[in-house]
Order: C-alpha cells, then sequence, then structure tokens
C-alpha cells in the first residue's frame, strides 16, 4: 500500500507588525465568502495594523500560522477580560487551507494557553453570518450563549456570544 505524502508542517510563532499586510489579506478572503463583509482598516480592524502590540495585557498574545511558502494562512488570539476568563479572538483560516484541522488546532493552542494560565473558562464573539465557524465552536463543545451584540462597523456586524468552560 503507497501512503499519501503528509502535507508540510506549518509554523505557529508569535505575529509580528510586518505581518499585517499577510493578515489583511488574510481577512479579505475569508470576509469575501459573506455578502456584506468588509475589511476596513482605517475604524474596525486597528489590531491588525501592528499586531504584535495588539495585545498587550498580561498574558495575551496573537498568533499567526505560516504556510510552506512563509505566508499567514490562518490566525488567532487570546485576551483575558477578567480573572478565571480567556477570550479568544480573530480565529481566521485562508479558504485554500480550510477542512486540513488547522482551526481546531488553533483552538486547542489557545486552550491550553489559557488552562496554563488559570483560566476556567474561555469565551468568543463571531459574526452572525460566519455558520462554519459556529459549527466548528459547537464541535469543540462551545456553547451559544443568549443574546447578540451589534459592533457598528462597515459590515454592519452582530455577533454571536459562545462560551466553554475549561
Amino acid at each position: 500500500m503507497i501512503e499519501a505524502p503528509q502535507a508540510p508542517a506549518l509554523a505557529l510563532r508569535l505575529a509580528r507588525d510586518d505581518d499585517s499586510q499577510d493578515l489583511f489579506g488574510l481577512l479579505s478572503l475569508c470576509f469575501a465568502d459573506y455578502p456584506g463583509c468588509f475589511v476596513d482598516p482605517h475604524e474596525d480592524l486597528q489590531d491588525l495594523r501592528e499586531p504584535s502590540r495588539a495585545f498587550v495585557q498580561k498574558d495575551e498574545a496573537f498568533w499567526v500560522l505560516e504556510d510552506e511558502r512563509g505566508r499567514v494562512c490562518a490566525c488567532v488570539a487570546i485576551g483575558f477580560p477578567e480573572p478565571g476568563t480567556a477570550e479568544l479572538h480573530r480565529l481566521y483560516v485562508r479558504p485554500d487551507q480550510r477542512r486540513r484541522g488547522l482551526g481546531a488546532r488553533l483552538v486547542a493552542h489557545v486552550e491550553a494557553y489559557a488552562r496554563d494560565r488559570g483560566a476556567v473558562r474561555i469565551v468568543l464573539w463571531s459574526d452572525t453570518r460566519f455558520s462554519a465557524a459556529h459549527r466548528l465552536y459547537q464541535s469543540l463543545g462551545y456553547g451559544l450563549q443568549p443574546g447578540e451584540r451589534p459592533i457598528g462597523d462597515i459590515s454592519g456586524t452582530v455577533e454571536f456570544h459562545f462560551q466553554r468552560d475549561l
């Protein structure tokens, strides 16, 4: 029996400011799947301009995953809004890299990082249009919480709230 070749390992590292262009490109590709979603670098995505400085409170982090050519193909971030609680942010996977388990691997990375820092639960907010992401979160044990929140951005984003105990 001939085995299929292994896909090259992708490199996970902390985001740098020179990742900004790749991150805007990544979000543009992801948002293109959803009518009415726009990338606005001037107003609502300022954390992508200087990603190394975006999450600067204690233990916060913003990671990128590089493809075999060294280009950002996915990202995820974590914050700690209150003691015992971690918040997952900015989980995006480039369309050509989807269905490979990268999103689940990035969520697992964030969960382990959160546990190591004493978090007992993790929360996240996700655009109501991102149904594939919602399926991922629910398959990983995240429960949809009551209520929605409008963001007031160029895309008219309204978000669902998800939560999981760690």
